[in-house]
């Protein structure tokens, strides 16, 4: 079996957060992810994470409410910080040690986004969680976690979803849809299978980042992923 990533992203979507609710955070889910994280960090995996708002605001839907596209994209990144903030206290009461950044500056939340300083937390051991996207409207969370992957030099994105990997169709609306082990940039991009947007995954295409597409819901596959055990799918 091949060595275990030295240093990580992890990208967990705000819908996640939600567990059975409707909106907003589930505690349950939120004490899961922090303990499957600290599995990590135990074992001197290097992680850092980027987590999306979507159980808060979506700035894409924001034009349903009249809401101009800029504004709505910047409310999104506000509710990344949010989404960060609890992810941090529930890192904390587990006894992790971590580092909330902010890609807009809000200092009495979270710290500057400097990449020097970022990947000096990330060699410390520290979790580093990076919120409010990438800062610039237009760009999802997707994004933010392939510019971040990139900046910090990880070896590779863990996306986590509530799915156990990529399949050839929805397999929540198609019973007859196959999973995919492993399948390249090339073949995703044929086969218009959306695992991020565009913008995200042609950067992790042209700088050879591997995107490993899991089930994060499930005891111990964070730990899985990062081992490089066979585990969801791996994009490379």
């Amino acid at each position: 079996m091949a060595e275990q990533y030295k240093r990580v992203l992890l990208k967990l979507s705000g819908e996640s957060l939600m567990g059975e609710k409707q909106f907003g955070i589930d505690p349950e889910r939120l004490k899961h992810y922090a303990k499957e994280i600290d599995k990590l960090v135990e074992i001197g995996i290097e992680i850092a994470v980027v987590i999306g708002g979507g159980n808060i605001f979506r700035g894409l839907q924001a034009s349903d409410s009249g809401i101009e596209r800029v504004q709505g994209d910047y409310m999104g990144m506000l509710a990344t910080v949010i989404n960060g903030m609890a992810l941090q206290s529930a890192l904390e009461t587990q006894g992790v040690y971590s580092r909330l950044v902010s890609a807009i500056d809000m200092r009495e939340v979270a710290e500057p986004y400097i990449r020097r300083r970022a990947i000096r937390h990330v060699e410390k051991g520290r979790v580093v969680i990076f919120s409010a996207g990438t800062g610039s409207p237009y760009f999802t969370t997707d994004s933010a976690a392939a510019l971040r992957a990139n900046e910090i030099n990880a070896d590779v994105i863990l996306k986590g979803t509530r799915v156990d990997g990529i399949y050839s169709a929805d397999p929540e609306k198609d019973p007859s849809a196959t999973r995919y082990d492993e399948i390249s940039f090339g073949d995703v991009i044929s086969k218009n299978l959306r695992i991020m947007d565009m913008t995200a995954f042609t950067m992790c295409q042209e700088n050879n980042i591997p995107i490993v597409v899991f089930d994060i819901n499930v005891d111990n596959n964070l730990l899985k992923a990062a081992r490089r055990e066979k585990i969801g799918t791996l994009v490379s």
